[in-house]
């Protein structure tokens, strides 16, 4: 995949920006940080807010590029921009009102999968090939106990949702068509669930993937916070604790990200704003068999996370809190930004946006 010079000046600002005067050999995933690249930016390199019109809170959101973006969120509400935020369509399905969108994936300024979550008939999936001019329903829940939380995408065809347990085991949709057509994975090859655990449907970053198998599924609310792990598309399924702390329906792991088969960063907590979620973060070097937690952790609790696009070590964390930014590939992390996000995400060419309540929408930029 080829490297934008741009994007390779913006690894190089973000860098710069990150580390402070001084440290400019910190790892850029090989752009230089020299004085041409460092110049092209200022260094007040932040979250620039993109008034998007709307007050609803968005929790679902696609990165396709510096200039496209999808956001999903309550009252059934999808905006699109294709001039880096300028202005906001809204594309929203007819008649999706009183559904809340929780996750959406983009594959180009046309193409989308919106999730809407919720118990029974609520939880419910959404196409559109024409950039949100018109949208096909393309799955509705039939399971009273099933309440789908994220969906994933491994390329513009094959994707995944997952469900809470049914009858003690998470359940896992699948596509082949690109989101046309879904059907129920068979349950074999899942662990059996904890009591009370579940998924969060906070950022739509509970099911992530990587490549052209590999998914990870976050989880809490069960006496310990867990990672489940498949190679096989969502065929098959092994499970490791994670030291975020669980043991209560409001505290586990709510986002995953994962940069490579191996390297990935957890985050979550206790989102409940008058409780404290020491150790919110946790890393694995091995594809999730084993989590280590950050020496220096988020500070509170973090629903959305993210690599930076065309480096080896530096991710974003978003909360209701802030947004902080590790250098080192999650075993450390600070402060970066006081705004309050739900959620986070980067295309390939550095377009990283983020959403949250009240409409707020931003991208990274100087």
């Amino acid at each position: 995949m080829r490297r934008p010079v741009a994007a390779g000046a913006c690894v190089a600002a973000v860098v710069a920006v990150l580390t402070g005067p001084g440290q400019a050999a910190a790892d850029s995933g090989g752009a230089r940080t020299g004085d041409v690249a460092i110049s092209t930016y200022t260094k007040d390199l932040g979250w620039k807010l993109k008034p998007s019109g709307a007050e609803v809170r968005f929790r679902g959101l696609a990165a396709v590029s510096r200039s496209t973006a999808w956001v999903a969120g309550s009252n059934g509400t999808v905006l699109r921009t294709t001039d880096g935020g300028a202005n906001w369509a809204n594309v929203s399905p007819p008649g999706a009102g009183e559904l809340q969108f929780r996750d959406i994936e983009a594959f180009d300024r046309k193409r989308a999968v919106a999730l809407a979550i919720g118990e029974g008939e609520a939880s419910r999936v959404f196409r559109t090939q024409d950039g949100g001019a018109t949208w096909t329903e393309t799955f509705r829940n039939d399971e009273p106990k099933a309440f789908y939380d994220c969906i994933t995408f491994f390329d513009a065809k094959n994707g995944l949702a997952m469900s809470d347990p049914v009858d003690g085991k998470y359940r896992i949709l699948s596509t082949r068509d690109g989101g046309r057509s879904w059907r129920v994975l068979p349950s074999a090859g899942m662990p059996p669930a904890q009591t009370g655990e579940a998924g969060f449907a906070a950022s739509g970053q509970c099911l992530v993937s990587h490549g052209r198998s590999d998914v990870w599924l976050a989880t809490g609310g069960g006496a310990t916070s867990r990672v489940l792990h498949s190679s096989d598309r969502g065929l098959t399924w092994t499970a490791a604790e994670t030291s975020i702390p669980a043991g209560d329906p409001a505290r586990g792991v709510f986002a995953l990200a994962f940069r490579s088969p191996t390297q990935g960063i957890a985050v979550g907590g206790d989102y409940r704003p008058d409780q404290t979620s020491p150790q919110a973060s946790a890393v694995s070097r091995d594809g999730g068999r084993t989590w280590e937690a950050s020496a220096g952790p988020v500070p509170a609790y973090r629903s959305g996370v993210t690599w930076l696009p065309h480096t080896k070590s530096v991710a974003l964390a978003v909360g209701p809190t802030g947004t902080d930014v590790t250098l080192d590939g999650g075993r450390s992390w600070r402060a970066f930004d006081a705004g309050s996000f739900d959620t986070v995400d980067c295309a390939e060419d550095f377009g990283c946006w983020a959403s949250g309540e009240k409409g707020r929408i931003a991208r990274l930029e100087p």
